[in-house]
């Protein structure tokens, strides 16, 4: 009975000790608990920057204005109506050509008369070129005399100059013909590029100047953007980059970077700045000043450093991250540049590989000690 006794009392005080060991245990786990922070960190690393901002723009025809007349006379037929669209040499309308075809057939009949007078001197020349050859011959004969000589040598020069002159006439009587000619075709006003009419200017029996405008064209198929960019943007343009622009239904096309124009406006700060559009499909409507969005890069391409925007903590007017080392989390300011989605650019404080917390980090103290767990990407 009294070894029983002492059995049991020896199991008590064991059973007694473990759990006190036990409760110890879970004492001092949860003070180190306390004591450390579980935190998220991310790695600071170079992003390439390709931030863009949108900026609206305007489609401009490269081919549009009035067709005028080149020559003037009284309207015989407008062939067009406002929105028909046309092809490059159709014709838009006809002028009474009766004056400038009399006009052509009278150049025609001086320029066969010159021509005329032109062969006439070309056989008065060897008309006189034999009779010189003939007095040369008699050089060595009693029949010979030199007075008759020098005369055929100058009745030659004197043929030779008309032939000449006859040649001239000739040129400028046949440059009157063609451009006799030319104004009878000019009677024939045609398109001199594709386009749609969008006005016209006269009618039948309307009589026009040269210079005058018949109709107003414009071209919907040779396009171009124009856009008024910030100065402060013009960095990440470069001629021959392309860039995205949306219409306005929504469809996104690309567009290159043609020329940057060199005036500036002084109330908006913007330059206006040209782009090549490239357009798919045959069947869209587009028009002449039709409003687009270009996606405009903020600067020039290259690579930054980056820190997640989770990381970064606005202390007395400061931006601060923690930065992770050997388990101990220590505050450092840092200065930041452009947002590039979820992650600032950093141009001081930071180098590339730190660890940052970018979860936990609100209640952090300078120098405490962190546990690391799944960080932010």
């Amino acid at each position: 009975m009294t070894l029983r006794l002492n059995l049991w009392i020896d199991q008590c005080k064991w059973l007694a000790l473990v759990a006190i060991m036990a409760v110890g245990l879970l004492v001092s786990t949860h003070a180190f608990a306390q004591q450390t922070s579980l935190v998220g960190v991310d790695a600071v690393r170079f992003e390439p920057l390709s931030q863009t901002v949108p900026v609206i723009g305007r489609l401009i025809s490269l081919n549009s204005g009035g067709v005028a007349a080149r020559v003037a006379g009284p309207v015989e037929s407008v062939q067009v109506r406002v929105g028909d669209r046309v092809t490059k040499g159709e014709v838009l309308a006809v002028l009474d050509a009766e004056t400038l075809k009399a006009d052509r057939d009278l150049a025609q009949s001086e320029f066969a008369e010159a021509q005329a007078e032109h062969q006439t001197w070309v056989a008065e020349l060897e008309l006189a070129k034999t009779d010189l050859r003939r007095q040369q011959g008699l050089r060595k004969s009693s029949a010979f005399s030199q007075a008759r000589f020098e005369d055929a040598e100058k009745k030659v020069t004197v043929a030779a100059a008309k032939v000449a002159r006859a040649v001239a006439n000739t040129a400028i009587k046949n440059a009157a013909l063609k451009r006799k000619s030319l104004d009878v075709s000019y009677a024939e006003i045609r398109a001199p590029f594709d386009g749609v009419v969008v006005r016209r200017h006269t009618d039948v029996g309307t009589f026009v100047d040269r210079g005058e405008d018949i109709v107003s064209l414009i071209g919907d198929t040779n396009l171009e953007i124009e856009a008024d960019v910030p100065s402060r943007r013009l960095s990440g343009l470069k001629a021959g980059r392309s860039l995205r622009v949306i219409l306005d239904d929504g469809s996104k096309h690309m567009a290159n970077v043609r020329a940057i124009l060199p005036s500036e406006n002084p109330l908006t700060r913007t330059r206006t700045v040209r782009f090549q559009a490239q357009f798919d499909g045959d069947d869209r409507q587009l028009a002449h000043s039709q409003s687009v969005r270009i996606e405009i890069p903020i600067s020039a391409d290259r690579r930054v450093l980056t820190v997640h925007k989770d990381a970064v903590l606005k202390r007395q007017g400061s931006d601060l991250v923690y930065v992770v080392s050997k388990g101990v989390a220590e505050p450092r300011t840092i200065t930041l540049g452009e947002s590039i989605g979820s992650r600032m650019e950093v141009t001081d404080g930071l180098k590339a590989g730190d660890e940052v917390v970018v979860r936990g980090n609100e209640r952090l103290q300078p120098g405490a000690a962190v546990r690391v767990g799944k960080g932010a990407s």
